[in-house]
């Protein structure tokens, strides 16, 4: 074989696996992306707003922020950061309460795509939503009581976004494009992981990495073939993350458990870098978007692990980790 014969086949299995790692997230994203355009367009995402006014208030927060976590909630971050800086003027907040905002909003939000990204690998989708909204509130409530018993972040919050009005006005069409690019981009961004994960696989830093987190995930109850995969999750996203995994499920090479524990911390703790800087730009401070997401999220998942070993193998099939579909 020639060494362009070598170097071909390579490339060809990496893109064959980011389209089909792709289409996998796609038959997913797709109909529910058209369906949260539906509701925005009804005016619809107000009715979630309403009950969680009186959760913002246990956070500290005024409870016309429900609609900023609602919108985010249903749709993603930037439309929750829209409607955020509409009501910016009229609510300013302060340095604290933007940590608190922003954090509940990290743990939480893009809810009905990435809930079917990580039922799709097995885990159940009423668990995933009720520890995502739990450890949201949780995140926010202990947050806030930090700040306000230390006495921290007490000054207004340095909002460094403007409105942007266009992304309000987006006719059906440009919408339409728009959501193109974004699964391009992310066709994009499958392709080069796969590669960058491949060729760190042949020069072995995968091992070296699951040497030097073996005892860490272990101690949480993920397992060395989830952690590479993890990694990517809190980094680049659960989207990117999610889809590898629901990648590797399917081939059976991940325990339903480590796959358990793992969709469940990259879901309340993902893009570590990306997402908190956005936060960051509204007034959020780097002590709970990251740390304390960070932190609380590896705790929360620990627990998890210790609670599990109590409970019947049957119940958890059932209700948590699910038997997930093989190929």
């Amino acid at each position: 074989m020639s060494p362009k014969e070598n170097l071909f086949h390579p490339i060809l299995a990496t893109v064959k696996d980011a389209a089909r790692i792709s289409l996998d997230l796609f038959k997913i994203m797709i109909p529910v992306v058209i369906a949260v355009k539906i509701l925005q367009e009804f005016n619809l995402v107000g009715y979630l707003a309403a009950p969680l006014a009186p959760v913002m208030k246990l956070v500290g927060l005024p409870g016309e922020m429900g609609l900023v976590w609602a919108t985010a909630l249903i749709n993603n971050i930037y439309s929750g950061l829209i409607v955020f800086l509409s009501l910016a003027q009229d609510q300013p907040l302060t340095a604290a309460q933007a940590t608190v905002l922003g954090t509940m909003i990290l743990v939480a939000h893009s809810m009905p795509v990435e809930l079917r990204v990580v039922q799709s690998s097995g885990p159940k989708l009423g668990f995933q939503l009720l520890i995502r909204m739990a450890a949201a509130f949780l995140m926010g409530l202990i947050l806030n009581l930090v700040y306000q018993n230390f006495d921290m972040l007490q000054g207004p919050a340095n909002i460094l976004l403007t409105p942007d009005n266009s992304a309000i006005e987006k006719t059906i069409f440009e919408w339409a494009l728009g959501e193109i690019r974004n699964l391009i981009s992310i066709f994009g961004i499958i392709l080069c992981l796969l590669a960058v994960m491949r060729i760190l696989t042949k020069i072995r830093v995968i091992a070296a990495m699951d040497f030097l987190l073996r005892p860490f995930l272990t101690m949480m109850g993920i397992g060395t073939k989830a952690s590479a995969l993890t990694v990517v999750g809190l980094t680049m996203g659960l989207s990117y993350g999610g889809g590898m995994i629901i990648h590797e499920t399917k081939s059976g090479r991940i325990d339903k458990k480590d796959v358990f524990y793992s969709l469940t911390l990259m879901s309340i703790c993902h893009s570590l870098i990306e997402d908190t800087l956005l936060l960051m730009m509204i007034g959020g401070h780097v002590s709970g978007l990251f740390w304390g997401r960070l932190i609380m999220s590896c705790l929360i998942v620990a627990a998890l692990v210790q609670i599990t070993k109590f409970i019947p193998e049957s119940f958890s099939d059932k209700y948590l980790w699910g038997l997930p579909k093989q190929s």
